[in-house]
């Protein structure tokens, strides 16, 4: 390295330490790198808000249509096999839930992957093991168990709590939000969310246990926000978001919101909720 492009690199350190950009790992290499020949562009990177870190967990949510009367099959080849063999091929089961209204035979899950590179070798290892073969031939010998399936592929929002496994509800219900803004106000929802929203739930009784974007690739992204909340039942799910919505302050950050928006930050029809209870076999209750 040449002393002028030693000064830069310096200066790129100190301008990082300086304004808190993040610059871990293998990325960093290569802004700085970047910043070696550029001396503004690491700055320029921190202001346009330059995701640098090398590599961000991904989540997926896997939304399994169960075909009529198959229900305890599945449920018990996930049971039996399958998070035992997710875990062996380094795939890591977060939660598993079904909803709350028993005609809604959906089962929700989620897991979690360093990165989307090893979601797909975990996953190409995880279809070809004899071990899953076996207990998928076995399962469906009287049919198939899922009619139809959604994997939509997510990561944690800058101002999502961890998320976290074991007994976070405290043997109360899940609630899985899901909220989609128009064009280009995305940005705005994060702002409430992050400044105001996530603070205003726990005032008023409710858990939150993780919010996330859709990844660049998948449709609808820049869009939705979709989130987990949990309650003590559906009743106090109600009350707390009875006292919300008449919470002088929510209000006030609704009002300055969409102000700055323009105009609402959710589409006609864009806010979803389902009511869930996490399986015999969750790692999170």
């Amino acid at each position: 390295m040449n002393l002028r492009s030693f000064l830069a690199a310096a200066s790129f350190a100190v301008a990082t330490l300086l304004t808190g950009c993040s610059t871990g790992g293998t990325r960093n290499v290569l802004v700085a790198s970047h910043s070696s020949a550029h001396p503004g562009a690491a700055d320029q990177c921190c202001a346009a808000g330059c995701d640098t870190k090398a590599t961000e967990a991904v989540y997926e949510l896997r939304i399994y249509h169960i075909a009529p009367g198959k229900a305890e099959g599945l449920h018990n080849r996930f049971r039996n096999h399958t998070l035992k063999l997710f875990k062996k091929h380094g795939i890591e089961s977060i939660g598993y839930w079904m909803p709350v209204d028993e005609k809604d035979q959906r089962l929700h899950f989620l897991l979690r992957y360093p990165s989307r590179e090893a979601r797909e070798t975990s996953w190409k290892a995880f279809v070809a093991d004899p071990a899953w073969k076996s207990a998928y031939k076995a399962s469906e010998a009287n049919g198939k168990l899922v009619e139809k399936a959604e994997n939509p592929f997510f990561v944690e929002t800058d101002y999502s709590p961890k998320v976290k496994k074991g007994n976070v509800s405290k043997g109360g219900v899940w609630e899985l939000r899901d909220y989609t803004t128009p064009a280009g106000r995305l940005e705005h929802l994060d702002a409430r969310f992050r400044d105001h929203t996530i603070t205003l739930f726990a005032k008023h009784g409710m858990g939150n246990q993780g919010y996330f974007h859709l990844m660049n690739d998948q449709a609808g992204a820049g869009t939705r926000l979709v989130y987990f909340l949990t309650h003590k039942s559906q009743a106090a799910a109600k009350a707390s978001f009875s006292a919300f919505g008449q919470d002088p302050a929510w209000k006030s950050a609704r009002e300055a919101s969409e102000r700055a928006a323009g105009g609402s930050l959710t589409v006609q029809g864009g806010v979803k909720s389902v009511f869930l209870m996490p399986t015999d076999y969750s790692p999170t209750k």
